[in-house]
């Protein structure tokens, strides 16, 4: 199945709560004050975030009248062009290699799952990857690391439940640096910013990597659950304070009607949506595609 089949699938939710309302809201009227406010709130229900529905419809406001726009499809129309064109203000994100990417976020968003994976896209690629397993906090964490590992035929570095996390970080630079290894993927332990010793842990694997491997293009993703909505826009706010985050990885869009967090997290920090988890499967991780999004969304 294609991407723009999955995303569609993903988005199905979502894109049923927005463009249902937005026929509702245009079938008994015409472009009025009270329509945008509607649209507003239409918006903001799907967790695009006030700020950013705000912007949005005063776009749609000055393009609706400057085009002379009176129905539904005219409306959504606007909108995709609207919203595109903020994803290409941000450019398209990719990668370069050799590359560490450190997998950050609360407990129970998926990082280990998500991390195997990315080992399966990054395969399918033909690159060489290796696994890191930095979650020494959790006991089944490396155990489920290795189960991905064993399932991707890929190598990992691990220690004993309870290590210190930097150093099997640091074993594992070294071994990629012995392998020759294009993509180190490496798991931390889950964590709220109230959890003092563990941020302080993330900052001290992000200062042995940036100290061990020089030459490596280096990348901290943050996995959030989107049907947790505006709440992982906070966890961006918290996560920022301690480490600088490079871009998203947002899992479980195909089971909320809530998918306009997208375009929340893009607006209000200018950070990418680099993988989108659409399903259950080892190859429901794709790239991120910010045009079959927005063509997915109404």
């Amino acid at each position: 199945m294609g991407f723009f089949k999955k995303i569609s699938n993903a988005l199905k939710k979502t894109r049923e709560n927005i463009a249902r309302k937005i026929d509702a809201i245009l079938s008994h009227g015409e472009l009025d004050d009270d329509f945008y406010d509607e649209l507003t709130d239409i918006l903001i229900s799907c967790d695009v975030g006030v700020r950013t529905s705000m912007d949005i419809v005063d776009s749609l406001r000055i393009n609706a009248r400057k085009n002379k726009i009176r129905n539904s499809e005219d409306v959504k129309i606007q909108l995709k062009k609207i919203i595109q064109e903020e994803f290409d203000s941000l450019g398209e994100f990719k990668f370069e290699y050799p590359a560490i990417i450190t997998i950050i976020g609360v407990n129970g968003v998926g990082k280990t799952t998500t991390i195997g994976k990315m080992a399966n896209y990054f395969k399918s690629l033909k690159k060489e990857v290796t696994l890191v397993a930095g979650d020494t906090f959790r006991a089944a964490a490396s155990n489920q690391l290795s189960e991905w590992a064993e399932r991707t035929k890929t190598r990992i570095i691990k220690h004993a439940e309870g290590a210190d996390a930097a150093a099997v970080v640091f074993d594992g630079i070294s071994s990629a640096k012995a392998k020759n290894t294009d993509v180190l993927l490496v798991d931390t332990a889950g964590r709220l910013h109230t959890k003092t010793n563990l941020m302080e842990e993330l900052k001290k694997i992000d200062k042995v990597i940036n100290r061990e491997y020089t030459l490596a293009h280096k990348y901290n993703f943050i996995v959030l659950d989107a049907t947790t909505g505006q709440n992982a826009l906070n966890q961006i706010n918290a996560f920022n304070e301690f480490v600088h985050i490079d871009g998203i990885i947002l899992t479980k869009l195909d089971g909320t009607a809530k998918g306009g967090v997208v375009i929340a997290i893009e607006k209000e920090y200018h950070l990418p949506v680099v993988f989108i988890g659409v399903g259950e499967k080892q190859d429901d991780l794709e790239l991120f595609n910010s045009r079959d999004f927005v063509e997915n969304l109404f």
